[in-house]
């Protein structure tokens, strides 16, 4: 943490919900860190995460010796459309949908609230990867695959915010569905979740497929590569629609560093339509674990401007 008076001007407090911990970031309006914390929660405890989250936001404030001038808050699921809340998340957070972070919080101003993807986007385009660019595509590698997208300067939600769920992109008609019923899915394809099934159970994780394909085992390689080969159609079609300057790659899988990016721009050379020459420029993430909370900050400084989703100061 640097010295809290560096906040003499105010800072945003960004947060980012996951499965079992909350991550907070306090920030300048230029995007200078003045704190990080985590949380961890029992995520079978009722609302044990929605307690830890306003802790997070106490301690910040005893942190920097004052109050957040915004907060933003990134969590799983489809947000709201008036952005004060996640509207759907079954399965898993009870209580998540429909909770108004701002009257729990008890702020005198608005917490907007967005879908992770969608806040690692802005992250990534405020300070990290995608900086200074107004279309730009996410794809991030993990146990599933999940997505976000900006196109000339404006995050794309959708009509009910599902917009860049490009994990769910199919790539097999025939294929079987994912757990959003697309089939053939690009989840399926390339995520943590069927590499048993891809694997033919050789492997239980996409960290030990890849290490054997770096070792030389040619089943390994067999597999990795038909898996890079299926993300690259759909970076390929995510490239012709929404016509980015950058793909920022992140989640775990994005840390395999060459062994992923060298042959997913090789099955590019053949799949990337590239006018006059011109081609898309393939990154990996910068911010790591903090983009979504780096995102929400951001959203949280436009939202309390009156603005879009670029990132700024108060």
């Amino acid at each position: 943490m640097t010295d809290p008076g560096a906040c003499a001007g105010g800072y945003a407090l960004g947060i980012d919900l996951g499965g079992s911990s909350a991550k907070s970031v306090a920030v300048t309006p230029e995007g200078v860190v003045l704190a990080r914390r985590q949380a961890d929660f029992d995520p079978e405890s009722p609302m044990d995460w929605a307690r830890r989250i306003r802790s997070l936001v106490e301690e910040v404030r005893g942190d920097l010796g004052g109050e957040a001038r915004a907060i933003g808050l990134a969590a799983p699921g489809l947000a709201a459309r008036d952005g004060r809340s996640i509207a759907f998340m079954p399965g898993r957070l009870h209580g998540l949908e429909g909770l108004d972070w701002t009257t729990y919080l008890g702020t005198d101003f608005v917490i907007p609230v967005l879908n992770d993807a969608h806040a690692a986007l802005l992250g990534e385009v405020w300070v990290g990867a995608a900086r200074g660019h107004r279309n730009a595509v996410l794809f991030t590698l993990g146990t599933g695959v999940g997505g976000a997208a900006m196109v000339d300067g404006q995050l794309l939600r959708g009509e009910i915010g599902r917009a860049g769920h490009l994990g769910h992109m199919s790539l097999d008609p025939h294929g079987a569905p994912d757990i959003c019923g697309a089939p053939g899915s690009v989840e399926l394809v390339v995520g943590n979740c069927t590499v048993r099934e891809r694997s033919g159970d050789r492997f239980a994780t996409t960290h030990d497929l890849v290490r054997a394909y770096e070792a030389g085992d040619p089943v390994a390689a067999e597999v990795w590569l038909e898996s890079v080969r299926g993300l690259a159609a759909a970076v390929a079609s995510a490239i012709n629609v929404l016509d980015p300057a950058v793909v920022i790659i992140g989640g775990g899988i994005a840390r395999s560093g060459k062994s992923l990016f060298e042959p997913l721009e090789r099955f590019l050379e053949r799949m990337e339509w590239r006018p006059g020459g011109h081609r898309a420029r393939i990154l990996p993430a910068e911010l790591g674990e903090h983009a979504g909370a780096l995102g929400a900050a951001s959203n949280a400084l436009q939202t309390a401007m009156g603005g879009g989703e670029r990132g700024g100061g108060f």
